[in-house]
């Protein structure tokens, strides 16, 4: 028995399905997790000595690599003057200063804990600042737990099965409208539908939590001008894209300039984080400046300021980080795509920078629709088929891969030609 096989039967006795988070537990793709003891670049150790290249990157935060330098000694030197003081310190301050450089769009922000923590802030304030109350999502998009966003979601629900979570409010689920990702006439047809009384739509840019889906053309652009039309705000969810797949994100890279936008994962370097801003006006309104109540003991907690800092210090201070992920990202899609058509195989890779996904349906994928139509049997197989060669990619498949400036060519090469001997065992090839 494995050291990991130990510890998850442990994990099982007092932690729901032995994990902390649902897409931890591999109920997507069959097997055990592996309970990882140390990590550095690209690579992650299990307890059992087992060394994995790592595309999971914490799930995303992890653009550096882990334990880069730069971020590790800023976590270190605030570790010496305090871990929380539950008062304000400069760091907030100067993470405020930088987030709004990198995002004009953000007037103003709010640092809070977790992506979760986030979207839920910036959907009361899009309520309040409106006076309305229906929010209208996207199929198969996740923007946390929340029980407004718990209605045909994504990511850890998607892989469960569990389109809706029992212990949702009936009146919760009421005031959540649900649009076709890549389908504006869906959500024109809400605002029709609905006139009036729609407060925000809150959207993934580029969706990761369904797989890797990129927004056709027109279709962010489609939704800045319904919005504004209805009176209505437009929230982009940018926890996992934010800095991620452009300096400035998804709005930076697609031109499109929301009211809110939701942060979290990279701007915390590794460690808990999440945040909301957008508007002056709109921001002015959340408590103390406001009467929208939103509140958190550790929120700016300064460890946390000090990694995302140093992290988004780098990406601002080499800006060829995103040539060399874009550049990586291209390598890898275009070895995987040769394989499929050169096998036939019913097979479509999507990527968006550093974000990618293998979907084993013919693709294009635009929507849940086309995703919830992979053949998950399959890619539980490729994934098992990678695993064994030494590299983990999300055990989902409907979650995005993430590589980091730590993978090098020779990590993007071996991983191509590991993918392709996957996919011939997916396929039974």
């Amino acid at each position: 028995m494995t050291c990991s096989t130990r510890l998850f039967r442990r994990a099982k006795e007092l932690l729901p399905g032995g994990v902390n988070s649902p897409a931890r537990a591999f109920k997507g793709v069959g097997g055990e997790p592996r309970f990882i003891a140390r990590a550095l670049g690209a690579r992650l150790w299990d307890v059992d000595g087992n060394e994995l290249l790592d595309f999971v990157g914490s799930w995303g935060p992890m653009i550096l690599g882990h334990r880069h330098p730069a971020v590790e000694e800023a976590v270190r030197k605030q570790a010496e003057t305090g871990m929380s003081y539950g008062m304000p310190c400069e760091l907030e301050v100067r993470m405020a200063e930088t987030i709004a450089r990198l995002m004009p769009s953000i007037e103003m922000v709010r640092m809070v804990n977790s992506g979760t923590e986030a979207t839920m802030s910036a959907v009361r304030l899009a309520r309040a600042a409106t006076n309305r109350e229906l929010i209208v999502k996207f199929e198969g998009c996740y923007h946390g737990h929340g029980d407004a966003f718990l209605s045909k979601a994504g990511s850890g629900a998607a892989t469960l099965g569990v389109p809706t979570s029992p212990g949702v409010p009936e009146g919760a689920a009421k005031g959540t409208l649900n649009a076709r990702y890549n389908d504006l006439a869906s959500v024109r047809s809400l605002f029709d539908e609905h006139p009036a009384r729609i407060a925000a739509v809150i959207v993934e840019p580029v969706v990761g939590n369904m797989g890797c889906i990129e927004p056709e053309e027109g279709f962010l652009e489609g939704l800045r001008t319904l919005c504004t039309e209805h009176g209505a705000l437009l929230i982009l969810d940018e926890v996992m894209t934010g800095f991620r797949v452009a300096l400035g994100g998804a709005q930076q890279r697609f031109r499109i300039t929301p009211d809110l936008t939701c942060l979290g994962k990279i701007v915390g370097g590794g460690l808990p984080v999440g945040a909301y801003g957008g508007r002056r006006d709109l921001m002015e309104i959340v408590a103390p400046a406001g009467p929208v109540y939103q509140a958190g003991t550790l929120s700016g907690n300064p460890l946390a300021m000090a990694a995302g800092l140093a992290t988004l210090e780098v990406l601002e201070r080499e800006p060829a980080v995103y040539m060399k992920l874009e550049r990586d990202g291209a390598v890898l899609q275009s070895a995987l795509v040769e394989h499929v058509r050169a096998k036939g195989y019913a097979a479509c890779v999507q990527r968006v920078g550093s974000m990618g996904t293998l979907f084993f349906h013919d693709g294009p994928v635009r929507s849940w629709d086309d995703a919830s139509k992979s053949n998950t049997t399959r890619f539980a197989r490729y994934f098992h088929a990678l695993l064994d060669e030494g590299i983990h990619m999300p055990p989902s498949q409907f979650e995005a891969w993430f590589h980091s400036i730590a993978h090098t060519e020779d990590d993007i090469a071996r991983t191509a030609e590991a993918a392709c001997r996957a996919m011939d065992v997916a396929f039974g090839g």
